[in-house]
This record gives C-alpha cells, sequence and structure tokens, in this order.
C-alpha cells in the first residue's frame, strides 16, 4: 500500500538495496498494521543524471519518497518517527568504506525525507486498498481470499497469512490486539 521511492545519487550495491528494502518494509509495516507483502520499495539512481535540481541549482543528492495512506490514526507524530527511523536505516545501511583507494569521495548522505499523503484510492495484487486505519476490517474482509491464494501455491500470500497470524492483526471478532488495547487504554480509533 504504500510506495517509497528511493532517488539515490550514491552508489548502492544490491546488498545494501536489498538490507534498505527489507528494513524499510520492517519499519512501515511494525509502525503500522500494514502486511509486509503490501509494502512497496522502489531505486532510481540519480548517479550520472543531471535532471535533480534543489533551490534552482542543479545538483546529485538523495531523497526518499514515500507515499502512504494517511487517517486520523497517524498523526504528525507518526510521520515525524517514521522519517528519523528511515533516516536511522539509512545511516546504518549506507555509508560503508569506499571500495576503491583512489575513488573520490562520494557523496552518501540522505538530503531529504518526504512523506506525501493523500493516496485516495489503488489496486494491489488484486485488491482494492483500505483507507488509513481500516486495515483490520479489510483483513478480516480478505483473509478467506489470501488463504485460498495461498492453498493454491502463491508464496507471498503464505506469508501474508503468516504474518498477519504471527502479529494477531486479526482475531476472530475482527479486531486487532493492538486495537484492542488501545480501546482498553481509552487511546486511538478505537476508543
Amino acid at each position: 500500500m504504500p510506495y517509497y521511492h528511493i532517488h539515490h545519487a550514491c552508489t548502492l550495491t544490491e546488498s545494501q538495496k536489498h538490507d534498505l528494502a527489507n528494513a524499510i518494509t520492517t519499519l512501515h509495516s511494525t509502525s503500522f498494521s500494514t502486511p509486509k507483502l503490501f509494502v512497496n520499495v522502489r531505486f532510481t539512481s540519480l548517479k550520472d543524471s543531471t535532471d535533480f535540481y534543489v533551490g534552482g541549482k542543479q545538483t546529485a543528492k538523495t531523497h526518499i519518497l514515500a507515499h502512504v495512506r494517511t487517517g486520523s490514526s497517524r498523526t504528525k507524530q507518526h510521520w515525524d518517527k517514521l522519517c528519523a527511523d528511515l533516516q536511522e536505516c539509512w545511516d546504518e545501511i549506507v555509508p560503508l568504506p569506499k571500495v576503491k583507494r583512489s575513488a573520490p569521495d562520494e557523496d552518501r548522505s540522505l538530503y531529504s525525507i518526504f512523506i506525501l499523503g493523500g493516496m485516495a484510492a489503488g489496486r494491489e495484487a488484486g485488491f482494492a486498498i483500505p483507507g488509513a486505519g481500516e486495515d483490520v476490517q479489510w483483513l478480516t474482509e480478505n483473509m478467506g481470499e489470501f488463504k485460498t491464494r495461498a492453498a493454491n501455491g502463491q508464496e507471498e500470500f503464505a506469508d501474508l497469512v503468516k504474518e498477519v497470524e504471527e502479529r494477531g492483526l486479526i482475531s476472530t471478532n475482527g479486531k486487532a490486539a493492538k486495537d484492542k488495547f488501545e480501546e482498553a487504554m481509552g487511546w486511538g480509533d478505537s476508543a
């Protein structure tokens, strides 16, 4: 459901891309109730591009753009924390020593992170995406089809069913464990 687009001006190894994609996927899915199957990450190299400008000047900077679903259950504080956590992931995974001693220093810093809300609608893997905060109901309504696809050998749906069950994202009465806890505490949209 979220779509993270990393525009990188520095060289990223396949291992770094893999680690970043996994870190972003885990971060988003644990920050919100989005199953990992629906977290999308794309990398676009700007290394040899002259098409990027900051302040009206041609430059080579690295940026992360995240297209997400927004709603009342996701506050600015949630998004600010997500940005800080994304920065931390980048700093841990990307700044490795140069491969060649003779290579010029490459700017490996993450210049900006933009969380772009307002994802009005979409479809993913054949399913209409839910609004922010509607994941539990959506998972409950679609679990039968997810299980059918898993039984038919679609590995990503087997992983999805396993994740939903392991994380307790839905229960027999259709409420996530997180929602039940927030309701008991008088917090969040469930209160």
